[in-house]
């Protein structure tokens, strides 16, 4: 029968141990010592904590951005439109169409002028931008690229309106009396015209004669850019002053005599702006073709071929085509049974043939040396229930005058005015005294 052997605890660990081998121990021995060796090196120089790097920042200006091309100015010139031009500069045509279009809601593209300029912004890929349309200082739009297509605006413009006074001595002409003063035609048109119904430049001026009108100038930055109203003009001539008020109400706006009356009459006293009378209204003239005394029941006005010819009032056309001896010729009904012929002309104005109505400055023709002429001129007739009559010595009434409601305020305007007109003249006279003293 078998014994059972009981061992106690360390006879136990002395079996186990020697069954393990001693390269075991070894290996174990050196595996602690490393890992000894490197809980102390962590312990005596822990590793740098890491620090939250900064956020990087750049500009615009540290970035690399394409310059844009410099703008292109151009004018516009002589007999081009501007899809013509626009197209000229390679903008494609749906791109042009749109721009085109969106200017046309700000800009008569009828009437653009040959001064206009074009200034074209473009994108670093070349492709238009921006279209700046120039007419003047105060007159620029902008054409914009966006989103949904092409949208037009004016740039606001801050205008200063000034009012100067401007005053002279006729010389020889009103046109060069006024320019010697350095300033521009359109003024001299301006001035004449309130006048157009009550006195006639090429007949009644004369050397010695005096003008001064209030007027205002519309500058921006410095800059003239164009005329504003004449408020007030004053044209003396033999010892008599045509003076003209320009007054506005609720109800209409023009020039009137000092006293309310409308200086605008049914009729002009000229068809012409300029010129000069070469034969006047007479019973019995030597006619410069036929030869022998005839009566000349007209006024003959020299002018360069192709000056226009304006109706003298309101009316319809009675006749217009070749009238004998009279050449190419118009004569226009107007009411209170007047007639008045215009004769010799080069050619007709647009429009004009019978039974067409015109307004009073409606151009009807151009003066010319048609039929029986020996010159360039017009001739020109009044006929007053049937028979001629002395152009020059027609009256004719007036229009509306200032109503009673707007009569305090007109003389508040006038006596303003007027006072600036005289205060203006006394200085001029006292800085033309002490100029001569000196």
């Amino acid at each position: 029968m078998s014994q059972r052997v009981v061992l106690s605890e360390s006879q136990k660990r002395s079996v186990v141990a020697s069954r393990v081998p001693r390269w075991f121990f070894a290996a174990a021995l050196i595996l602690i010592s490393a890992c000894l060796f490197i809980g102390i090196r962590l312990f005596l120089h822990p590793p740098p904590v890491p620090q939250p790097q900064a956020a990087r920042s750049e500009s615009v200006s540290d970035l690399t951005v394409p310059a844009l091309p410099t703008p292109t100015t151009i004018t516009l010139g002589k007999g081009k439109t501007l899809s013509g031009v626009l197209a000229a500069q390679g903008i494609p045509q749906n791109t042009v169409t749109q721009i085109v279009e969106a200017l046309r809601s700000h800009l008569n593209l009828r009437q653009l002028r040959p001064e206009d300029s074009l200034r074209l912004h473009h994108d670093p890929d070349g492709a238009v931008t921006k279209v700046v349309y120039r007419r003047s200082p105060a007159d620029i739009f902008e054409v914009h690229r966006e989103e949904h297509g092409w949208i037009a605006r004016q740039r606001e413009v801050a205008i200063d309106r000034r009012v100067t006074l401007v005053a002279g001595t006729l010389e020889d002409t009103l046109f060069d009396s006024i320019e010697r003063l350095g300033e521009d035609p359109r003024l001299v048109l301006d001035f004449a015209e309130i006048f157009a119904w009550d006195f006639d430049f090429a007949s009644d001026s004369q050397p010695g004669d005096r003008f001064r009108m209030l007027v205002e100038k519309l500058y921006v930055a410095d800059q003239f850019v164009e005329y504003g109203h004449i408020l007030a003009a004053e044209y003396e001539n033999g010892g008599t002053v045509h003076t003209a008020i320009y007054f506005r109400d609720k109800k209409r706006e023009g020039y009137y005599t000092p006293e309310g009356e409308s200086l605008r009459r049914a009729f002009l006293k000229s068809p012409l702006e300029f010129s000069r009378i070469s034969s006047g209204y007479r019973r019995a003239r030597r006619h410069p073709v036929l030869g022998g005394l005839r009566p000349h029941l007209a006024v003959d006005y020299a002018a360069p071929t192709g000056t226009a010819v304006r109706a003298v009032a309101d009316g319809v056309v009675k006749f217009a085509g070749r009238k004998g001896g009279y050449g190419n010729a118009v004569i226009l009904r107007h009411r209170a049974n007047y007639e008045t012929m215009y004769s010799h002309l080069s050619r007709f104005g647009n429009g004009i043939r019978r039974g067409a109505r015109v307004r009073q400055r409606h151009v009807i023709g151009y003066v010319g040396s048609t039929g029986l002429s020996t010159g360039p001129h017009l001739d020109y007739r009044v006929i007053k229930d049937g028979c001629f009559v002395n152009p020059l010595k027609q009256t004719f009434l007036p229009g509306e005058p200032i109503s009673h409601s707007s009569l305090p305020s007109f003389i508040s305007t006038r006596d303003s005015f007027l006072q600036q007109v005289r205060s203006g003249l006394q200085a001029q006279t006292i800085s033309a005294n002490i100029h001569e003293c000196l």
